[in-house]
């Protein structure tokens, strides 16, 4: 069974009076259309990662969703394709903001120093350019830009302080990107409030760039924020990576369950840990409380959703 997956955002204002009713709106539709995915609704608009098994589906909540926030246009629609079913259901969250960074005042009004994927090739060949990824360090590890800079960042609203800290020449060109490109419409606001004077951002971030041009400046992964956990330069998902059953993190490192002998992966912390923990080598927490429980005895082999 094949999915496919339309990821993209809008800043468009919302009466944060209706968004309670526009969640119940969207869930019913959704479940009549069997569409899967997650929808963050704010004042200052929406993000949503949407998957389904027929596109046209798909499509027509879309436009649903677009008649019903009154928005005539969006961000460009990323899209890819999964064998892997990337969410357990559809769910709205009504939060203050589409994408937390704590400034709500950071509000684009329609495309604010954007590149092409294109542009930015010819920008990233240029020896006086910047290069900074605006993800989290848990994103970064498994793939990023050639000669793109990493904040090390915990959270996104960590960037206002580590943007601050970086010795860099802020009249030079500087280059961010993130996953889809959502972050860097605020995060280039904070830039320039710091007096940085040429900041551009990548359009569609790292999804629209693989589609275009897999295999040049990006290299590794990219982390997604659904069950496939990373795609490939091919926007495929992830062979590689998969999320620590035990911490929840990123993991790559093959392992068998002690307790029922399944294949899978754990994050180079928790393997550490298990040295002296041995419960938390397990593929679930099932596993690991049984394996607490009864070491010495074999448990059935467990099985995932995203899997299936």
């Amino acid at each position: 069974m094949k999915y496919v997956i339309k990821t993209f955002y809008s800043f468009t204002q919302q009466p944060q009076a209706l968004l309670e009713a526009r969640k119940e709106t969207l869930q019913k539709t959704a479940d009549e259309m069997q569409v899967i995915g997650l929808v963050i609704l704010a004042k200052e608009g929406f993000n949503c990662t949407l998957a389904a098994v027929d596109e046209t589906h798909l499509d027509a909540l879309i436009e649903k969703l677009k008649t019903l926030l009154d928005i005539e246009d969006c961000s460009l629609i990323k899209r890819s394709e999964s064998d892997k079913r990337p969410f357990r259901k559809f769910d709205v969250k009504v939060r203050p903001e589409i994408v937390t960074f704590e400034a709500e005042d950071y509000v684009p009004r329609g495309p604010h120093r954007h590149l092409s994927p294109d542009d930015w090739n010819s920008y990233m060949a240029r020896e006086d350019v910047v290069v900074i990824d605006t993800r989290n360090d848990y994103e970064t590890q498994i793939g990023k830009f050639k000669k793109a800079i990493d904040l090390e960042i915990k959270e996104f609203t960590d960037f206002k302080e580590k943007i601050k800290a970086l010795d860099t020449d802020r009249e030079k060109p500087h280059l961010i990107y993130c996953t889809g490109g959502i972050r860097c419409e605020k995060a280039i606001f904070e830039m320039e409030a710091q007096g940085f004077k040429n900041v551009y951002q990548l359009e569609g971030g790292i999804l629209n760039y693989l589609e275009q041009h897999p295999n040049k400046e990006y290299d590794g992964e990219c982390f997604v924020f659904d069950s496939r956990v990373a795609v490939n330069q091919n926007l495929k998902p992830s062979e590689k990576y998969s999320l620590c059953p035990q911490c929840g993190d990123t993991s790559h490192i093959e392992v068998m369950c002690l307790k029922c002998d399944e294949p899978t992966k754990l994050c180079q912390k928790c393997l550490d840990l298990a040295q002296n923990q041995k419960e938390l080598q397990t593929c679930s927490s099932n596993c690991r409380h049984h394996y607490k429980l009864r070491p010495d005895k074999k448990g059935p082999r467990q099985k995932y959703f995203y899997n299936e």
